[in-house]
């Protein structure tokens, strides 16, 4: 007999860990290969891990709620295979989560802090320390000959979150210079002055309250956690659609019937965006500390309603590379996907620019906040007749139009106002160019 390690599998170039939902099997049970064994859930989707052989469940490491990271093992599967080395993985017992120094740390761990110590991913001995730990070792001025010299509980020694905050927790800090004790000063004032904001919300009579969902949570703090990171900036174009309103009422019964594939807006405005996103590859592109990486492909995030009523942007790979075709087949893949919960890893992952169709609920205009580490979203408006000045050569009248806003939120650290503003005129440009002969 053999043992066969099940590891919790690489979901998206931002997912770091996840959190253990369900177990779907028990100690003892068979399984089959492709067999799903737990269900996970990230900041981004929920699914299950599969199990890639055949065997019998001897062993779980982790609990339902415990939070894993990416590539530690879930669980031991007997199988009647050749000889596989099993590693475990021990979970930490110490628990500090009721202290107020960890919440200091957690809080403050995506604040970058300027010209502080720089850790690298691996140190002298080999061992590996996750983005987490080295984030959080930064923020508290822990130098590298420190980190090594904790005793890690994960695999290979490594050096948890637990471990890390323990450290810290007991005091053993020793920090090089003034520069991080100014550092971990000031991160503890603010976190105190936001704990004591913390007041208990008075209750009124009637009130109900309700428990905020698990995905809401993340959702939330991603969104307050954007803001903190990136420097918002908005512009706003009004755009003439008149032609593309006409062209689809025109074509999309043939669409259709030829298709089998509904002709929404959607595919219409992310052609003409990834088509934009060539002309201004520099709304294309990452932010990663003091570099900037641009990115080769064109990969539009579009958000989608899940049935729970939270957001989720599944992503076209390649958008620019696809005729309206493809489009609207990737569109209305990926959002019968969303509303059935049907979703995978790898629809959610390596978006390079977001748009989201805020008139869909009916508004006219918004300032949605950057799904990091993108620098830019677009938000489309709801598409209104309204009486509009209309130029021709014999003169100026006044004619009824389909007009939309385009609202445009960009990181104005590495977006200035002139290539916002450009490129969101742009994508308006094409949309108003759009000719009402053209061929489906």
């Amino acid at each position: 007999m053999a043992k066969f390690e099940l590891k919790l599998p690489k979901m998206g170039e931002s997912v770091a860990e996840a959190t253990i939902t369900a177990w779907l099997k028990e100690v003892g049970d068979t399984i089959e290969l492709d067999e799903a064994i737990v269900e996970i859930a990230t900041d981004k989707v929920d699914s299950e891990v599969p199990c890639e052989v055949e065997g019998t469940l001897i062993e779980i490491k982790y609990n339902v709620d415990d939070v894993v990271a990416v590539g530690e093992v879930l669980a031991i599967i007997e199988t009647e295979a050749g000889e596989v080395e099993v590693i475990s993985a021990p979970k930490t017992e110490q628990k500090v989560a009721d202290s107020k120094e960890v919440a200091i740390i957690e809080e403050q761990v995506v604040k970058a802090v300027e010209n502080s110590t720089v850790i690298s991913k691996t140190g002298e001995s080999g061992r590996f320390y996750s983005p987490l730990v080295r984030n959080i070792a930064k923020t508290e001025g822990i130098s590298m000959s420190e980190l090594e010299a904790i005793q890690g509980s994960g695999k290979d020694d490594r050096v948890t979150k637990e471990d890390i905050l323990a450290y810290i927790k007991g005091g053993k800090i020793k920090t090089s210079n003034t520069k991080n004790e100014a550092v971990k000063t000031e991160v503890k004032q603010a976190v105190k002055s936001k704990l004591q904001a913390k007041k208990a919300v008075p209750l009124q009579e009637g009130d109900e309250i309700v428990a905020m969902t698990r995905m809401g949570k993340m959702i939330a703090h991603h969104m307050v956690e954007s803001v903190q990171v990136s420097a918002h900036v908005q512009s706003f174009v009004e755009v003439d659609v008149t032609n593309v309103f006409k062209w689809r009422s025109k074509v999309k019964d043939a669409f259709l019937k030829r298709e089998g594939e509904k002709l929404t807006f959607t595919p219409i405005f992310m052609q003409v965006i990834a088509k934009a996103l060539k002309d201004f590859p520099m709304m294309n592109i990452a932010v990663d500390g003091d570099n900037i990486i641009k990115r080769k492909n064109i990969n539009l995030g579009m958000a989608a309603a899940l049935p729970d009523g939270n957001l989720i942007v599944p992503v076209i790979k390649n958008a620019d590379q696809l005729n309206l075709v493809g489009m609207a087949k990737q569109v209305n893949g990926l959002a019968n996907k969303a509303r059935n919960g049907k979703l995978s890893p790898d629809d959610i992952q390596g978006g390079t620019y977001t748009v989201t169709n805020v008139g869909g609920f009916g508004s006219i205009m918004g300032t949605p906040i950057i799904n990091q580490p993108q620098v830019g979203i677009l938000a489309l408006g709801a598409i209104r007749k309204t009486p509009a000045v209309i130029e021709t050569p014999d003169g100026d009248f006044i004619g009824i139009r389909h007009k939309m806003f385009l609202s445009h939120s960009y990181d104005h650290r590495v977006v200035n106002g002139a290539l916002g503003g450009m490129f969101v005129k742009k994508v308006a440009d094409y949309l108003e160019a759009w000719d009402v002969n053209t061929d489906i």
